[in-house]
């Protein structure tokens, strides 16, 4: 894990602003949805994805290559194969 060099405070209310130059290098967008885990004594935010990276579909997803893609998306893509 690389350092950034960037510290934020965290308020009253346990939020901090995640920085624009980490959003936009990321492409972190608002209403994005952030997954939170422990790894070790660390926190680790992952940028989450609930719908098919091709059609948008929030249904029957599966994942490949750390992407989300529907059933229909991958039957589609094996019948252009």
């Amino acid at each position: 894990m690389r350092s950034t060099g960037i510290f934020r405070r965290i308020d009253s209310l346990g939020r901090f602003v995640l920085p624009k130059e980490l959003r936009k290098s990321l492409d972190i967008q608002q209403n994005d949805y952030l997954q939170i885990f422990l790894e070790g004594d660390s926190i680790v935010l992952r940028k989450s994805q609930l719908a098919c990276t091709l059609c948008g579909n929030t249904e029957d997803l599966v994942e490949l290559h750390d992407r989300k893609v529907c059933r229909k998306c991958i039957e589609a893509l094996q019948e252009q194969l």
